[in-house]
């Protein structure tokens, strides 16, 4: 056999064992197997997973069943040392970060107490302070801990709606979190992501200015095929969306998925990960999803290919463009995989053909002569009159839409101003500001109401030019704006206690604080002139615990609330222990 004959075989059989594996859009990553261990001595359950959809964000590590209980122990899932301590209302409520040798940080939520030595620092650093809400940072020899330490036990602080633990796995450079999945932790998963649904976008119209079409799955021995088989559009540029969840083995809870993949006539053309997200990336969640579809009640659809202004994150496509394009009437097949951190995988089937030009209408864009302003991702979108002015940065927007105003004269106060509505999602704020005569420049807020939820920032006075008399706040959502006077100060409301009171018999003091603008800035209690430690975990909710600084005898509890724009009430009790 001649060198040129071997030389045109090999090729032959490179080429043939190119074109025989199928393209791959992701590549693995290697993580490490086995050095972490499960945070709790319990049969390894979740709740939720890494990338699972909640509001305005993605869920970003495992939420751990606790069995609906608290104060379980928790313990540390490698050596390392604790590299950070940060107690807040609502969020992580107290949360450790452990730093390990391996390059990574685990983070473990919602707890209750620290083990003894930690919680008596945090608490000594919180009266050193003044501040129950406190973010502590230690090298690496103060708080050294060794894999299955106990480091604190579970429980229900924060944001929590029910007892667990929240568990992170980070880079330790990078702070992005990982998917906890990809380290092999003892958590069983065999059982294939389920498909529901599939939505079809034209995309020469923004998502956000059209209904997408629904079709219904039907699951077969080959996959989740469509009603109908064949799909016709009537558009030459389309992206695709999935309803979908996974299920770990002994679990109902439905959870995020791992990976989708669009394949066009077998070739990938676009699909998303759930590998890495920062908590730079995670509002992205609202490209992620038909954010307008879901918030008018419809189900929660993710987006295979990207908004044009969702920038990186967890998408990636095979050439320059990630949308399906059709320059013909053939019919041609599409193919969704979906795939869960353990390699199950669920494909959705179907065909798709454009229907001839002469037998269908074209969906066509908005009209030219659309006067309402168009708001475009990308670049600032501004909008002013002689009452009101706002403007949206130019990573505020995903993706385009025409914006409406209105505004009205209620029977009392100041105008109200609509700006469109919050079917838009909006990534970052913006600032708005409001002409207006007062006396009480310093007392000044901006109201923002939409389907009966509430905001309300402090507006401080700015000049519009050399003009006065406008008063500027931010928010981060769109809705309608009303500026309004606050002289009001907040409410202190003890819960169970009342002045004079023989204390023996209780455990804690329970303060609620409210305020008309729902914003308390500052809280202060003193006993006998000392600052005492009040928690604030649940929002509204102030409680001291009784402990060694409160012994047998006679006190002064001086209570002192200030809202946003400095409004402040003060109540005095006197109490006996």
């Amino acid at each position: 056999m001649t060198k040129t004959l071997i030389r045109f075989l090999l090729f032959t059989l490179s080429v043939l064992f190119v074109y025989s594996c199928p393209a791959q859009l992701f590549t693995d990553n290697k993580y490490p197997t086995g050095y972490f261990i499960w945070p709790l001595d319990l049969t390894p359950e979740i709740v939720a997973n890494f990338g699972e959809i909640r509001n305005n964000h993605y869920h970003m590590g495992f939420d751990c069943r606790t069995a609906q209980k608290q104060n379980l122990p928790v313990y540390a899932v490698a050596d390392g040392y604790i590299s950070r301590i940060k107690i807040e209302p609502l969020g992580f409520g107290r949360a450790i970060y452990i730093n390990h040798p391996n390059g990574y940080t685990t983070l473990y939520a919602h707890l209750n107490d620290f083990f003894p030595e930690l919680e008596s620092y945090v608490e000594e650093q919180q009266y050193k302070i003044k501040s129950w809400s406190i973010d502590l940072s230690f090298d690496a020899g103060r708080f050294p801990v060794e894999k299955c330490q106990f480091i604190a036990y579970s429980g229900n602080t924060g944001a929590s709606e029910g007892p667990h633990v929240h568990f992170e796995i980070r880079d330790t450079k990078t702070d992005k979190a990982l998917n906890p999945s990809l380290f092999h932790l003892p958590l069983r998963d065999t059982i294939a992501p389920d498909v529901f649904r599939l939505a079809v976008y034209d995309r020469n119209v923004s998502t956000y200015e059209q209904i997408p079409k629904l079709y219904t799955l039907k699951k077969t021995d080959s996959g989740y095929r469509s009603t109908p088989a064949l799909i016709l559009v009537n558009s030459d540029r389309l992206s695709f969306g999935i309803s979908t969840s996974d299920r770990c083995n002994g679990s109902s809870n439905r959870n995020g998925i791992y990976e989708a993949v669009l394949y066009k006539d077998d070739d990938p053309v676009t699909g998303f990960r759930m590998n890495d997200i920062g908590y730079d990336e995670t509002r992205y969640l609202n490209a992620h999803i038909d954010y307008k579809l879901r918030y008018s009640g419809g189900p929660v659809i993710e987006h295979l290919s990207q908004l044009p202004g969702y920038k990186g994150g967890i998408y990636k496509r095979t050439g320059n463009n990630d949308l399906v394009l059709l320059t013909d009437t053939l019919a041609h097949q599409i193919k969704i995989k979906v795939k869960d951190a353990d390699g199950n995988s669920s494909d959705v089937l179907f065909a798709i053909k454009q229907s001839p030009v002469a037998e269908t209408k074209k969906i066509t864009p908005p009209a030219t002569t659309d006067e309402r302003p168009l708001f475009a991702p990308g670049s600032i979108n501004a909008f002013e009159n002689d009452s009101i002015l706002f403007y949206l940065p130019a990573n505020c927007l995903y993706d385009s839409f025409r914006f409406v105003y209105t505004a009205s004269k209620p029977k009392q106060g100041y105008p109200i101003y609509q700006l469109h509505n919050v079917t838009i999602p909006l990534h970052s704020y913006f600032p708005i500001a409001i002409k207006a005569e007062t006396m009480l420049p310093d007392k000044m807020v901006i109201h923002r109401s939409a389907n009966g939820r509430h905001d309300y920032a402090k507006a401080d006075p700015v000049k519009n030019g050399k003009e006065e008399g406008w008063y500027k706040a931010w928010f981060r959502d769109l809705g309608s704006f009303q500026l309004m006077i606050d002289t009001l100060a907040p409410n202190i409301t003890p819960i169970g206690f009342k002045d004079g009171m023989n204390t023996a018999k209780l455990k804690q003091l329970v303060f609620v604080i409210t305020d008309n603008t729902g914003e308390v800035r500052n809280f202060r209690a003193t006993l006998n002139g000392n600052w005492l430690r009040f928690s604030n975990d649940k929002g509204r909710r102030f409680v001291y615990d009784f402990d060694e600084r409160c012994p047998p005898g006679e006190y002064e509890l001086k209570i002192t609330a200030e809202d946003q724009v400095g409004n402040i009430a003060t109540k005095v009790y006197h109490f006996t222990r």
